[in-house]
């Protein structure tokens, strides 16, 4: 089971893992490590990961020029992208808690893809041939129906490059459930509401 770049928590399932491709667990100030540590592995996709997410920005949820003063501030601005995550954000750290961390995890689909391609980024996943190459990975790892999902997405506001990404996240997820769970190597460390800020892959 998997959720992507939403911010709603259906109820726990039994045996169920849950990967989110959200940031989970947010500093007061600074980057987060596992951040630091996501980008090392992607190397000329590091940017792929934002980095400056703090919890002080989830006051300004409507107000960029604010959020973007606060971080300067603190020493890094905040990329517009970023600032419009920060709505579903804040959802998720509503209704996160330590307990529910053993369930739903912070992922990120780009990780995913890298080990799965061996340990090497792949093109963006704007460009054709990078689409091409997820799809062809995610065949390969039993995905047999992707492109009749994707005639279903046509006309819903729904990307194709979103669907690969859940997908990714959900073998991720289902791997996780078999004892097979990756994580970036960072500190472990939790933020100030006792999350653990770690990124799953």
């Amino acid at each position: 089971m998997i959720i992507a770049r939403i911010g709603q928590l259906p109820p726990p399932l039994d045996h169920a893992m849950i990967y989110i491709d959200m940031p989970i667990g947010l500093p007061e100030s600074g980057a987060r490590g596992c951040d630091l540590a996501a980008r090392k592995l992607l190397k000329r996709a590091a940017s792929r990961v934002f980095l400056g997410l703090r919890r002080p920005l989830l006051r300004y949820l409507e107000d960029y020029a604010a959020a973007n003063r606060w971080a300067k501030a603190d020493g890094k601005g905040l990329a517009k992208q970023a600032f419009n995550l920060l709505p579903k954000i804040a959802e998720i750290d509503a209704r996160m808690t330590p307990a529910r961390q053993q369930r739903f995890r912070e992922s990120h689909p780009e990780l995913v893809f890298w080990r799965l391609n061996g340990g090497t980024a792949l093109a963006s996943k704007h460009e054709p041939k990078g689409l091409q190459a997820r799809r062809d990975i995610l065949a390969q790892h039993g995905f047999a129906d992707i492109d009749a999902w994707l005639v279903k997405l046509r006309g819903t506001g729904v990307k194709p490059d979103d669907l690969l990404d859940a997908c990714a996240l959900a073998l991720a997820a289902s791997e996780a459930t078999t004892g097979h769970a990756r994580r970036v190597k960072s500190p472990a460390v939790r933020d100030a509401r006792g999350l653990r800020m770690d990124i799953w892959f």
